[in-house]
């Protein structure tokens, strides 16, 4: 009986480039992984096999090798070189135990060109070669580049006799679509479990406009990275072609490397959230680091320096032993230990505070009473908390777009009353497949805050940022709206932006209550971190006023919210434990569960994160012949969720008043 060979494949030989280890974990059930390489949500809200069908329609007469059995795939790929001129998609390539499928293959004679698509935005004028100013390699387009040089040096090894070239194929971010509905031409659909792309019958590439991908030649990258060496252990590096035999033996042989605990541990696929029950799946990173420090269940009880938010220190403490949070000394943070004056805590303070949780005045937490009240003096009533949700998708949605630009199509709006009284004032969702919601959404957006002159809150840089784009889009526009000047006077009156080494303020520029959070409010809940998924949660424990309001069924109904019919109560304890009010609603997708939806949320890039359902179900929504009960269902879910996002708004301002009080 023959046993199948466990090919070193580019997947795990990219894996094994980030963490050597990463390879005896993946693709063992008994393992947690988090990884999103087959995640429909992922793949639906960054466009990546939309990105890939493009390309190949860029190259009318390819073949496609869409057998998944090695063997097979590997004898039908030999059987179109054996052709003078051939273009095959997936074609499949072995030389010993090290397997690569090519995503676009082009052989003209002796010369072969390997073309590995990405759906990763590129500028010829800012990323050029790819190279820093010091002639390294960027970070950000590495893991691509190490990936195309594996196809490479596989290829070179499998087809002698060949000249071997190795191409990227990237998203072109300087380029506009010129069709409308490009993007709803390349459906995302799971058929057998797996996520295909389905396009309208005998579709052209000129159909398609002008194109939107840029093909570079990384052949001097290739050499550089075959040049370099590998990590295959600690303090161990080896040539490339070495570290590639290390890692294909580790493979083939089902052997584990030796742990690299470093700073990248925290974002391990294989990390569980704590020490696995013995009915859990088992963590990777758990069972590194035990192997590495002769750590036990206890030790991880306690936060590591990983935890800490923002500290770029991590590495240099890891080889140290100083592996805990509460083993970090001042010396190692860079800081003097001071209180907080009147502008508040900087980011040291909530670094220091995670690590030593003793703060002035002690407690559970540290809440800058006099910081937040004269942060508030210049507060006016009603106030209005916003938030917003859009799109960035690779293949836009409409004629006359950049790749990655930003779509805005929903907001939630609530107001507080000088009574204290909640109000979810307005609400907006446009979805329609094909319509550009932009203008639009300025335009109810100005509406709803244009009632009166009370302070507008926002949580972070993202509805700043937003808006910005929209007003140089606006100012920009070869067939503006008629209403275009009144458009951007709005926009200016309500955000800051930088006009040469200045920064200017609208007269009423939103207020950012995560700078708030920032600067007086600290849960060591949160670790350090201000986002608002991590900020509320620690509200709830912390503020009894909270409790006391949402532990009752009192949010819902009319003058009350938009989409609540019923009241309900957001404040609930389970097992001792306050739940997260996030965990109380329904996912976004019927078909999808919460926790495929918080890893799609992982997954992502670090700015798509917030939003990532959001982006994915508005991808959805682009396709016209979603059933009318399903589209009803995402609508509802959308509109749910944005209302909890400016809610919780509300609950962080109404949870620090009482704390001022």
């Amino acid at each position: 009986m023959s046993t199948a060979l466990r090919y070193l494949t580019k997947s795990r030989f990219k894996l094994a480039a980030e963490c050597p280890r990463k390879l005896f974990y993946t693709g063992k059930r008994q393992y947690l992984d988090r990884s999103l390489d087959d995640s429909f949500l992922a793949a639906l809200a960054e466009g990546g096999y939309q990105v890939g069908e493009l390309a190949c329609l860029a190259h009318p007469g390819g073949v496609r090798v869409d057998e998944l059995d090695h063997r097979i795939a590997l004898e039908k790929t030999a059987e179109l070189l054996k052709q003078e001129r051939v273009t095959i998609f997936e074609a499949a390539l072995a030389i010993g135990t090290l397997f690569v499928r090519v995503d676009i293959l082009r052989k003209n004679g002796a010369e072969v060109d390997l073309l590995e698509v990405k759906a990763k935005s590129y500028s010829a004028k800012a990323d050029g070669d790819f190279r820093g100013a010091k002639g390294q390699l960027k970070s950000d387009f590495l893991p691509y580049l190490q990936d195309v040089a594996f196809q490479r040096f596989v290829a070179q090894q499998a087809l002698p006799g060949q000249t071997v070239r190795a191409f990227l194929v990237l998203v072109d971010k300087d380029q506009r679509a010129t069709v409308d509905g490009l993007n709803q031409l390349f459906k995302a659909v799971v058929v057998d479990g797996r996520l295909r792309i389905e396009m309208p019958p005998g579709i052209s590439h000129e159909a398609l406009g002008q194109s939107l991908l840029a093909t570079v030649c990384v052949d001097s990258q290739a050499d550089q990275i075959l040049a370099d060496g590998l990590a295959v252990g600690p303090a161990d590096v080896r040539p490339f072609a070495e570290a590639v035999k290390v890692f294909s033996a580790a493979y083939a042989d089902d052997r584990a490397l030796a742990p690299m605990p470093s700073s990248t541990c925290s974002g391990c696929q294989f990390k569980a959230a704590s020490w696995p029950t013995a009915d859990a799946p088992r963590s990777g990173f758990h069972e590194c680091w035990s192997e590495a420090f002769q750590w036990t269940a206890e030790d991880f009880g306690d936060a590591t320096v990983l935890d800490i938010w923002n500290f770029r220190g991590k590495d240099k403490l890891i080889p140290q032993g100083v592996l805990k949070a509460k083993q970090v000394t001042l010396e190692a943070l860079g800081f003097d230990g001071e209180a907080p004056d009147k502008a508040g805590m900087t980011t040291k303070h909530r670094q220091w505070y995670a690590c030593q949780p003793a703060w002035p005045g002690g407690g559970e937490f540290f809440f800058d009473r006099e910081g937040y009240l004269a942060a508030c003096e210049g507060w006016k009533f009603p106030l209005h908390c916003i938030d917003f949700e859009t799109s960035t998708v690779a293949i836009p949605f409409l004629r006359g777009r950049h790749p990655y630009a930003i779509t805005a199509f929903q907001f939630s709006h609530h107001m507080i009353h000088a009574d204290g009284r909640v109000e979810h004032k307005t609400q907006w969702l446009c979805a329609e497949p094909g319509v550009d919601p932009s203008v639009e959404f300025v335009r109810a957006l100005k509406d709803a805050l244009s009632q009166d002159e009370g302070t507008i809150f926002r949580w972070a840089a993202h509805e700043n940022t937003v808006l910005n784009k929209l007003r140089e889009e606006l100012i920009a526009s070869l067939d503006p709206p008629a209403d275009r000047d009144e458009l951007v006077a709005f926009i200016e009156s309500v955000t800051s932006r930088s006009v040469g080494k200045e920064k200017v303020h609208g007269t009423r520029s939103m207020v950012d209550l995560c700078e708030i959070a920032s600067k007086f409010y600290f849960h060591p809940s949160t670790k350090g971190s201000n986002s608002l998924k991590k900020v509320l949660p620690a509200l709830m424990r912390s503020s009894a006023f909270l409790r006391e309001t949402y532990g009752k069924p009192i949010y819902g109904g009319r003058g009350v919210s938009l989409n609540f019919d019923v009241p309900i109560a957001w404040w609930e304890e389970r097992n001792g434990e306050v739940i997260d009010p996030y965990k109380l609603l329904p996912p976004v997708f019927e078909d999808v569960s919460s926790a495929e939806t918080d890893a799609a949320e992982e997954g992502l890039a670090d700015e798509l994160r917030e939003g990532g359902a959001a982006m994915a179900a508005y991808a959805r929504l682009q396709f016209e012949d979603l059933p009318t009960a399903q589209r009803t269902a995402i609508k509802s879910a959308l509109l749910r969720y944005c209302e909890l996002d400016t809610l919780a708004m509300v609950m962080a301002v109404q949870a620090w008043n009482a704390m001022a009080r």
